[in-house]
């Protein structure tokens, strides 16, 4: 599943957010019933939109609650800057609320990645410095602090090192724009397809090293660093101090732990023995239909997290 297909998921579902929602009686005693727990999990895990919807229905602040009661305590939402306002206000109150933290949100500039920053063209670094101001304004409204950047296409007409420099300007010019608000833009490195600039973490490291910026992380995304390089915990090692944030997905698949080759009990137990207290993103689709298959991805989550 391609980053490209949450986001037009979210924005399909974005307004599925009303005035009147909430959950009765009858969706608590199904909770009951399904013998769901709400203790909170060792980790922050995050789930998206869309997770849960067999038992919370489509409204989005509903299924926040249902994450709320199920033990987690933070959400993810991709598509949160492409939301109303009115959406994005609704959206913070009920974390606020909750006590729940809002996970990244996409400084989406729109045309996947396309308009890469990779060529230095100043219509799209101006476009990247404009979406940047945009999400800081969004930010506020939910209290987020990580905001996720893909710099975008490699640029098959210029040398590696000039398009490392763009992007190095493009990326301090973001910085200068999030850290006045203790914002953190994390690069994320995706193996959704060889065109795109950054493929490996060690390069986004270099790139956040080169910014020396605290607004200028690494999402370090377990499924796609899976595909493109596997070796997990020691690369998590070697570039730990530039990590901010992670994301979680099975491979092959990108479903829940527990559906494909990666051994992520040992991965949560290695995170919080280095002290990893942040937010882990679900970004991954639910390996089975309906109800059932919501379950079994908080089974899941419950089975790898029990590693203290």
């Amino acid at each position: 599943m391609k980053r490209s297909d949450f986001l037009k998921s979210t924005l399909l579902t974005a307004g599925a957010i009303t005035t009147g929602a909430g959950l009765n009686n009858a969706f608590a005693l199904e909770n009951k019933q399904d013998n769901l727990s709400n203790k909170p999990f060792n980790m922050d895990y995050a789930p998206h939109q869309g997770m849960f919807a067999h038992h919370a229905g489509k409204n989005f602040l509903d299924q926040i609650q249902f994450m709320y009661d199920n033990g987690f305590r933070s959400i993810e939402d991709n598509g949160y800057l492409n939301r109303t306002v009115e959406e994005q206000e609704k959206v913070g109150n009920l974390l606020s609320k909750l006590g729940m933290k809002m996970g990244v949100f996409v400084v989406d500039g729109g045309d996947n990645w396309k308009p890469s920053l990779a060529t230095g063209k100043k219509e799209f670094k101006d476009k990247f410095i404009e979406t940047c101001k945009k999400s800081v304004e969004a930010a506020k409204r939910c209290n987020a602090k990580w905001l996720t950047v893909v710099p975008g296409f490699y640029e098959r007409n210029l040398p590696y090192g000039n398009q490392f420099a763009h992007v190095i300007d493009a990326m301090r010019a973001g910085a200068e724009i999030f850290e006045p608000h203790g914002l953190i833009m994390v690069l994320e490195t995706l193996s959704d397809t060889p065109e795109l600039f950054l493929q490996k973490t060690n390069e986004t490291y270099a790139v956040c090293k080169a910014v020396q910026s605290p607004s200028c992380k690494i999402l370090y995304d377990i499924y796609h660093m899976q595909r493109t390089e596997g070796d997990l915990i020691k690369t998590i090692d070697r570039c730990w101090d530039e990590i901010a944030y992670i994301q979680i997905g099975d491979n092959p698949g990108r479903k829940e732990p527990t559906t494909g080759e990666i051994n992520y009990k040992n991965l949560f137990k290695h995170l919080h023995k280095k002290g990893y207290k942040g937010v882990m993103g679900m970004e991954h689709g639910n390996s089975k239909p309906d109800k059932a298959g919501e379950l079994a991805v908080i089974s899941a989550y419950r089975e790898v997290d029990n590693f203290l």
